[in-house]
């Protein structure tokens, strides 16, 4: 029987918000999730509590790149899980993906940073995965294709799985789609991709002098990929409270699929 698929969206900023938190989400199946980067720190403690998500639930997570803003929040997570096998609560392993840097760094953090009852399931329950271009695993009831997004910063990757409703979901990562990973795109349902503000806001947040684009930008490489369904996230925070509906406009004058501008803690039925 197939589980119904969500998105689980713990943050929607971009690395300097103080109102919202970093850009991070989820991919369930059933009870079970499968973790795409943390954020900068231990608030993601408080988006799971928040979302009455439990690490227990958590046994897959991928860290996209070294950036404070997805790498930091990791450490805590794999805390958490440590935790809870030390006390017996956590059933079966704990799985991180990432290139051979992350991995590297954060495999580094952990056993600078963790107690020694918790690094004791480093590598042993706690397992680190490097992951290569193409290489497709099964996590969860996804297949999951990791690419390189050709980050102009540090090297990242993003991923691209076929969900139960036959659907195309990608996620591009924290930068523009880069036409060097063109065939892993191509042709998705859902784009996942940043929006670092509107076009009319770009001489005041400056997105292209930090490599980032605007909710137009990434509504017009929806278009011209063929996507059917636009999700808009890391971004700045100074126009919160209106973001939804500024963001959906400003993309709808040049896409004519769904877009979504989620708030943190909101949930999308991928169904």
């Amino acid at each position: 029987m197939k589980m119904e698929q969500k998105l689980y969206v713990f943050g929607t900023g971009n690395a300097a918000v103080t109102k919202c938190y970093n850009t991070c989400f989820a991919l369930s199946d059933g009870e079970e999730l499968f973790l795409v980067d943390a954020g900068g720190g231990n608030g993601i403690l408080t988006q799971f509590e928040k979302m009455s998500v439990s690490v227990n639930h958590i046994h897959h997570m991928f860290v996209t790149h070294k950036h404070t803003d997805h790498i930091l929040g990791a450490i805590w997570v794999v805390r958490m899980v440590a935790t809870q096998l030390h006390k017996g609560n956590y059933k079966g392993d704990f799985h991180i993906y990432g290139h051979k840097e992350v991995i590297e760094m954060l495999r580094s953090f952990c056993e600078m940073m963790l107690a020694k009852k918790h690094a004791a399931f480093l590598n042993n329950r706690i397992l680190f995965e490097e992951v290569t271009e193409g290489q497709t695993v099964e996590i969860l009831s996804y297949a999951i294709t990791f690419f390189d997004i050709f980050s102009t910063k540090a090297k990242q990757f993003g991923f691209t799985t076929t969900l139960n409703s036959g659907e195309v979901l990608t996620f591009t990562g924290d930068e523009p789609y880069n036409e060097g990973c063109e065939k892993f795109v191509v042709g998705s349902t859902w784009l996942l991709h940043e929006a670092f503000c509107v076009a009319d806001q770009k001489d005041v947040f400056e997105p292209y002098e930090k490599h980032h684009g605007t909710a137009e930008d990434a509504a017009r490489t929806a278009g011209e990929l063929m996507a059917e369904k636009l999700v808009l996230w890391h971004t700045e925070d100074k126009n919160l409270a209106d973001r939804k509906r500024l963001y959906t406009d400003a993309a709808k004058t040049v896409f004519e699929g769904e877009v979504f501008v989620p708030d943190d803690l909101e949930i999308i039925s991928l169904d």
